[in-house]
């Protein structure tokens, strides 16, 4: 049988001592970059895989595994964002395992305990704060009755694993999150720029999501600049694909229509696209926050204001390995940059 490489053999061929490999893998104190690379690079070649749960038995501390709680393991924006962080984890020799809050505060307590029972390495998290569809009883916070978890920030103070929040902030810890803001923005001024004077909001409402509010800012901010007024009227709440469609046609009802729609998310540009193809109505032009799959075939093609999820994922992973690595500077947030994805005209 061919001998596993060791430690040893690692240090041997990176030309480091085994205390400084230890250190890199086991992230446990502080070691220079272009040493690290050197180290991992030797990991590499060598196919060397730590026993990490046999030295968190033996040591009592972190195990081997990075904790992703997400809303909706079914949408494909949250599987490409764990897509990120486990590209950007794996050569720590950390793995991810996922875990689902539904959007509901106490769910996510109970998926950030679990984690943190395990002692789970670091700890990334979509916060909860009342998803889509969700019910009334979705809330953010802790769970009555002091279940292990609590508040993902305290619990994992007190634990002692670093937290970044993703896609929404979160208090008190690294953030990384979409210019929903300025991506709104420019998507909406595109359309003020190709004539439209009457641009719709269709979205999930009330916005108290962060990234609800931020694009519905974006949007009225866009109308200001270009000296137009921002209307109730021309704003709709959807938080289904069937509500999306009806508040399309509702929209396009109106005396005084809109002749372009600005979709703040999937949901809402799946229901308006399915409104306006029903109804024949060509004239009416659409931009989606965030790209439908296929989005290019439809007929007329659809045009959007792009996240990078997976960017997200690894900005994310590449914080919390930052923490891990001893970075004690004052919690931060990173914004990642939309982009617009202009296809043939709408209208």
């Amino acid at each position: 049988m061919e001998r596993r490489p060791t430690l040893h053999d690692v240090a041997g061929e990176a030309g480091v001592s085994a205390k400084t490999v230890s250190r890199v893998l086991n992230g446990d104190g502080p070691v220079a970059a272009a040493t690290r690379e050197r180290v991992l690079a030797a990991v590499r070649r060598l196919g060397f895989r730590p026993n990490l749960m046999a030295r968190s038995i033996r040591t009592g501390g972190p195990d081997s595994t990075v904790g992703l709680v997400l809303p909706d393991l079914g949408n494909p924006f949250f599987g490409a964002l764990a897509g990120g962080v486990e590209e950007a984890v794996r050569g720590r020799g950390l793995t991810v395992l996922l875990g689902c809050s539904g959007g509901d505060g106490a769910r996510e307590a109970e998926v950030v305990g679990a984690f943190l029972a395990r002692r789970t390495s670091a700890l990334l998290v979509v916060p909860s704060g009342g998803r889509p569809g969700g019910g009334p009883g979705s809330r953010p916070g802790s769970r009555p009755g002091g279940r292990p978890g609590g508040e993902p920030l305290a619990a994992a103070r007190a634990a002692g694993v670093p937290l970044v929040y993703l896609d929404r902030p979160g208090p008190g810890a690294d953030c990384v999150v979409s210019s929903n803001r300025a991506g709104a923005r420019e998507g909406v001024a595109h359309l003020l720029g190709a004539g439209h004077r009457r641009v719709g909001f269709l979205g999930d409402l009330p916005a108290s999501m962060y990234t609800r509010r931020e694009r519905l800012a974006g949007w009225r901010e866009a109308l200001a600049a270009a000296g137009l007024p921002a209307p109730a009227e021309l704003v709709a709440g959807a938080r289904t694909v069937a509500e999306a469609e009806r508040a399309t046609l509702a929209l396009l009802a109106r005396p005084a229509p809109p002749t372009a729609l600005f979709a703040s998310n999937v949901t809402a540009a799946t229901g308006a696209v399915l409104a306006l193809g029903r109804s024949g109505r060509r004239d009416v032009a659409l931009l989606s926050f965030d790209d439908l799959p296929l989005a290019e075939v439809l007929d007329p093609p659809l045009s959007a204001v792009a996240q990078d999820p997976a960017l997200l994922g690894a900005t994310a992973a590449r914080l919390a390995l930052a923490r891990l690595d001893g970075d004690a500077t004052p919690p931060r947030t990173e914004t990642v940059p939309t982009r617009l994805v202009l296809r043939a005209a709408r209208g």
